[in-house]
């Protein structure tokens, strides 16, 4: 039986993409640039781009965190201070939340039932707000922050010192869930740990990267945990 639940947070718990939408106009307005729906996209491929690279070891925090505005506005020939419009869009990501249907009642229904862990490739100053402003910190035993364990998923490294932070901690006890492949679903591969990835719009994994169970939505995971 399953006892510990490693669990994702964008676009697990809440919905980051909306957020992140919200956050980037108001930081492109606040700098005098259009949020057109062409550059929010553009900026959305770039951002992807710049946290896989981080996954994959091949570049720092610090370096997606202005190389994503450095290369939205090199491509789009516009004179900015990528610090500046960094800390402006972090500050207005981290007020306010989105829930994804159904996340909210199903972390409910988990709790008390499991021990519940938030595991999080975030930054930490906007993961803190957006625990805050969503009310969901109670659920959680702990909340594991890379940026503060200095180690990023999919890295062992990351897991091993969640793990080491749990009481009691058994891996065949405990599952990562999330909805990233390269990040939450490999992460949990190599930790030695089963893994459920929430797939929503239905895409389809590599055969080396095939997770243990497959979810549309958080609140379909109360039901398979029942049936393990």
């Amino acid at each position: 039986m399953l006892e510990f639940l490693l669990i994702d947070l964008d676009d697990t718990i809440l919905d980051f993409k909306k957020a992140e939408k919200l956050a980037l106009s108001k930081t492109l307005q606040h700098f005098g640039m259009e949020p057109t729906q062409a550059v929010c996209a553009r900026y959305s491929q770039i951002n992807r781009a710049h946290w896989q690279m981080l996954e994959r070891g091949e570049i720092t925090r610090a370096q997606v965190l202005l190389g994503r505005f450095e290369r939205l506005f090199a491509e789009l020939g516009v004179e900015a201070d990528p610090a500046a419009i960094a800390a402006d869009y972090e500050h207005n990501l981290s007020i306010g939340h989105f829930f994804l249907p159904g996340a909210e009642a199903a972390l409910e229904r988990l709790h008390g039932k499991y021990k519940l862990y938030l595991a999080s490739n975030g930054t930490a100053k906007v993961q803190a707000g957006r625990l805050e402003s969503a009310n969901i910190r109670r659920y959680f035993e702990e909340v594991f922050i890379s940026q503060l364990l200095r180690a990023d998923k999919p890295s062992p490294e990351f897991f091993d010192k969640c793990f080491a932070r749990i009481p009691g901690f058994v891996k065949e006890k405990a599952m990562m869930v999330g909805d990233s492949l390269t990040s939450d679903m490999l992460g949990g591969k190599n930790a030695g740990i089963a893994t459920c990835w929430v797939n929503p719009e239905h895409k389809k994994a590599p055969e080396s990267l095939q997770p243990d169970y497959t979810i549309e939505r958080l609140e379909q995971l109360p039901v398979l945990l029942e049936g393990i």
